[in-house]
């Protein structure tokens, strides 16, 4: 029997756990739905990364257009340079100006493919492109400018404009090659620029079938005029399963923290009330519950502000530093296990919420963007989300022991509602695969 061929777009920087998650969500339900062999290649921001955690994808392969934050990041991470290094901001000024000409070259390369003459520009990524029985945007957050409730800055809008005109640019060549696109489960939106809901509309204007993970992306994608079935789903991540054994794995009981955010969103002010509010919030919670706490980082970046960073800085304005421990894991399979082993969880991260969920591990969701409230809404729990945007002291501390004090409930809420959202992930997939190959079943 003839194998399938799928080419993934759009995969993200292994260096978030999120981004390991749902890649591996996205093979693993194709693979459990079809019925012939699956050869699948990828096109992503981080191609040693996706080999290194991905080895048996047959063709881990670049974009046609390069994202200038991430080529950026891996030259200052070589050479030991910071974000506000000259040198850095040079680096990243030299690959926004690239893109017009890489562009011009995928141009080019793509009409030599189409009339069979062999094309001289990522040839590699082009026959994956040409050749596949599928391009799938994969599951995550691809189309947005801005975010949900937190306000947005020059640096954000350039940064965004540019991975949307990345993502579009994909998804254009590979509409023109000749293949169906399709998106896997996503967040879209919001936008406040023209520039956004331009670049959003061309892509998803060519995708055979959208499906997205909350109902403002529902929304949001029918606003921007859909000409495609549009499935709502939920997240990808939730296929991954339960673990079988819990063992503890520190003595008494324990509370997992997964802080982060955007790096250059939030004012000095209000990245110090962050810093604050979680240490002082846990500080109590650790004396009135016994807890211990271990906190974990989602995305480890390498530079100031990332969520290793942030642990660090919480940690140092605790008063309970000796029953705080810092883990620094490399996967989301460990990173889930875990999470599943505390006994609550506060997280400002997506996919430790998720991760937290599967495990019916009761979790404070510090909300930034719709994916998180989203989510919550889906599982009937938004008694536990607090909005990032309005974080305190005392807001934090009152939704923790909320949860807490209502372990039982939230507990039962998640059992019932987790695998009814599995299934509906499971089928929006089904359907999706169903309509866009022609055999497979």
């Amino acid at each position: 029997m003839k194998q399938l061929r799928i080419h993934f777009i759009h995969v993200g920087n292994m260096r978030n756990k999120g981004v390991q998650a749902l890649l591996r969500s996205d093979v693993q339900a194709i693979l459990h739905l079809l019925k012939t062999g699956v050869r699948f290649s990828v096109s992503t921001c981080d191609v040693p990364g996706t080999k290194r955690y991905f080895p048996d994808i047959e063709h881990v392969l670049p974009q046609l257009v390069d994202i200038p934050y991430e080529k950026a990041d891996s030259y200052a991470r070589l050479r030991g340079l910071k974000r506000k290094d000259i040198r850095y901001r040079i680096a990243l000024a030299v690959y926004f100006s690239l893109m017009p000409l890489q562009i011009l070259l995928s141009i080019i390369s793509a009409v030599f493919i189409k009339v069979r003459l062999k094309p001289f520009y990522r040839a590699d990524v082009l026959r994956q492109m040409k050749d596949s029985d599928l391009v799938v945007s994969y599951s995550d957050e691809n189309f947005k400018d801005s975010l949900f409730l937190l306000p947005s800055n020059v640096y954000w809008y350039l940064t965004w404009w540019s991975m949307l005109l990345s993502r579009t640019w994909d998804v254009l060549v590979a509409s023109y090659l000749g293949r169906r696109v399709v998106m896997f489960p996503n967040s879209v939106g919001p936008f406040n620029t023209h520039i956004g809901r331009l670049l959003s509309r061309l892509a998803l204007r060519r995708c055979s079938c959208i499906l997205v993970r909350d109902s403002i992306s529902y929304d949001m994608v029918n606003r921007l005029g859909k000409t495609c079935p549009v499935i709502s789903t939920s997240d990808t991540s939730l296929l991954y399963d339960k673990l079988h054994v819990r063992e503890p794995v520190s003595r008494g009981r324990l509370i997992g923290v997964v802080p982060g955010f955007y790096s250059d969103v939030l004012s000095a002010d209000r990245v110090t009330q962050y810093l604050t509010a979680h240490a002082a919030a846990l500080d109590f919670v650790l004396d009135k519950y016994g807890f211990d706490a271990v906190f974990l980082s989602n995305y480890v970046s390498g530079f100031a502000n990332d969520d290793l960073d942030v642990c660090r800085r919480i940690i140092s304005r605790m008063k309970n530093k000796d029953r705080v421990k810092v883990v620094n894991v490399d996967t989301f399979e460990e990173f889930k296990k875990i999470l599943g082993h505390c006994n609550l969880v506060v997280s400002s991260r997506m996919h430790s919420s998720v991760a937290a969920v599967l495990e019916e591990v009761p979790t404070v969701c510090i909300a930034y963007d719709q994916k998180q409230i989203g989510f919550f809404r889906q599982l009937e729990l938004t008694e536990c989300l607090v909005s990032m945007s309005e974080l305190s002291t005392e807001g934090l501390l009152k939704k923790i022991i909320e949860v807490h004090d209502n372990t039982g409930e939230l507990v039962r809420k998640m059992a019932y509602k987790i695998p009814l959202l599995q299934q509906n992930v499971r089928r929006a997939i089904e359907t999706t695969l169903r309509a866009n190959l022609e055999y497979g079943f």
